[in-house]
């Protein structure tokens, strides 16, 4: 007996959904009350498994179909019509173990990797994967950080250079710090040296924009495995869309349940970046941690914890790690949000005056950084070398054969809905406010909309006369410039003394 699979385009954000109409002739809704998951299989021999929902339009859904998510009816792998069957599906083994470390027993590598490869298999729900994570945060051993870290990046693709390149480097910042697109600048800087940067980075899931929505304002960043490494071959260095080559696929499902919760450890901030770095084969790995009363990491204790759990697990990977701690106490450039934020990197690679300098020396003093894991630079000169290569034009143009072979990207602009926040006394800018301007800039649009966004006008330290502005607002929708705009009122996330 089976039903005509349709695809209802509703995205479900990564959770698979099935829906069945309450007048199916073939299965009684009443049958699957109470279960977590149904088990959705096709004549294709595909299975994958879903939470079911139950329709009462006949519009929407009729007694002869299953609905699907749009993840859902992707990851099944049928054409519209497609001949389904479900049953009662058989929760996942692993729960066993996520039940233990709820208890507070310390999980083994085995038990660890079980839990992970049935979340990267989507057998989870949301709610068993926020039990694993509470369970957890509340308490992990240097070990399961270790055997966690293992696991979620065997859960994927790891990708082999073939000994093609005698060290492969990479860069990765903690987060926290709107603007902070350092990457951007550093990966056309360390390829135009010559050592290989294959740069797999995010998007946003609670900030106005990672490094992959910015990068797509320039250039196409879903490029698949074999696209990659030609980019990579041809100009040592790519800025890719890391979920497109199935890069630790665990750790991103794990994250878009951690982020609403407000759960972000250090054993799993570890963990979820180390992951990562595997994955994408890098034997160097410089790490930023942003440190400041509104970032990520608040305080130096905080961030000398963090130091010390990645460099016990890149010697137990044995990658080579430098941990550098940095000024997180305001955004970094003027842009927030993916056109700002491109227009700021831009600026940078091409020297214009316009670009933001703490843009430009945190990316030089971080590029500086890598350039030094070569053998052959002297200690010390990697800062005046990835200066040279910057003002020499040569970061430019390996970041415009990068875009050209990644696939340019249609050119899109500023939002044009336009607000000004206006400081409401003179005085001199003594602190802004990271989380509060990533807030307002998301709420505009961003990066959803990528012409959305804020544009700093003032910065720490400089004086500003009252009724001057102190940023502008860009959104593209008229509902989320009217909520940003009553969020920057309320509170600007600008201390003027």
């Amino acid at each position: 007996m089976t039903l005509s699979v349709k695809c209802l385009k509703i995205d479900t954000y990564g959770e698979n959904i099935a829906y069945l109409s309450c007048a199916c002739k073939i299965y009684k809704p009443e049958e699957f009350l109470g279960l977590n998951k149904v088990e959705v299989s096709g004549r294709h021999g595909k299975t994958i498994l879903a939470t079911l929902n139950v329709v009462e339009d006949e519009k929407i859904l009729g007694c002869m179909e299953l609905g699907l998510s749009i993840p859902a009816f992707r990851r099944l792998g049928l054409k519209e019509g497609g001949q389904v069957s479900i049953t009662p599906a058989t929760p996942p083994a692993s729960l066993d173990h996520v039940r233990a470390k709820i208890y507070g027993e310390v999980l083994g590598a085995r038990a660890i990797r079980e839990i992970v490869d049935d979340i990267a298999a989507y057998r989870y729900s949301k709610m068993e994967i926020a039990a694993f994570l509470v369970s957890c945060a509340s308490f992990m051993t240097v070990e399961e950080i270790f055997n966690l870290t293992v696991a979620m990046a065997k859960a994927g693709n790891i990708l082999d250079w073939d000994h093609a390149y005698p060290l492969v480097v990479d860069k990765h910042c903690v987060g926290g710090l709107p603007g902070n697109r350092t990457s951007m600048v550093i990966v056309p800087i360390v390829a135009a040296y010559g050592l290989t940067i294959p740069k797999t980075s995010s998007r946003a899931i609670t900030s106005p924009s990672g490094t992959a929505d910015t990068m797509e304002v320039l250039a196409e960043v879903d490029l698949n495995l074999k696209k990659m490494k030609q980019v990579v071959h041809k100009h040592h260095g790519c800025l890719v869309w890391g979920g497109k080559v199935n890069l630790s696929p665990a750790d991103d499902i794990m994250i878009s349940v951690e982020r609403p919760l407000g759960i972000d450890t250090p054993e799993q901030m570890v963990a979820s970046i180390m992951s990562k770095k595997i994955a994408a084969g890098s034997s160097h790995l410089v790490i930023d941690i942003p440190v400041g009363p509104t970032a990520k990491v608040k305080t130096r204790k905080e961030a000398m914890r963090l130091r010390k759990l990645f460099e016990h697990i890149a010697r137990r990977i044995d990658m080579v790690v430098d941990v550098v701690l940095t000024d997180g106490t305001a955004p970094v450039g003027f842009g927030i949000g993916p056109v700002l934020e491109a227009r700021d990197v831009m600026d940078v690679l091409a020297c214009r005056e316009a670009g933001p300098k703490d843009l430009r020396e945190r990316s030089l003093m971080l590029a500086g950084r890598i350039l030094e894991f070569d053998a052959k630079l002297p200690g010390g000169e990697g800062y005046r070398t990835a200066k040279r290569i910057l003002e020499s034009g040569q970061a430019l143009e390996t970041m415009s054969g990068i875009i050209r072979d990644q696939g340019k990207a249609e050119k899109t602009h500023p939002g044009t809905k336009v607000f000004e926040v206006k400081a409401p006394k003179s005085g001199q800018v003594k602190t802004l406010d990271c989380g509060r301007l990533a807030r307002i800039a998301r709420a505009a649009g961003a990066p959803h909309f990528k012409g959305a966004g804020v544009d700093l006008l003032k910065k720490t330290g400089e004086k500003v006369k009252q009724g001057e502005p102190l940023y502008r607002i860009h959104a593209e929708i008229g509902s989320d410039f009217a909520f940003a705009r009553a969020m920057a009122e309320e509170n600007s996330g600008y201390k003027i003394r």
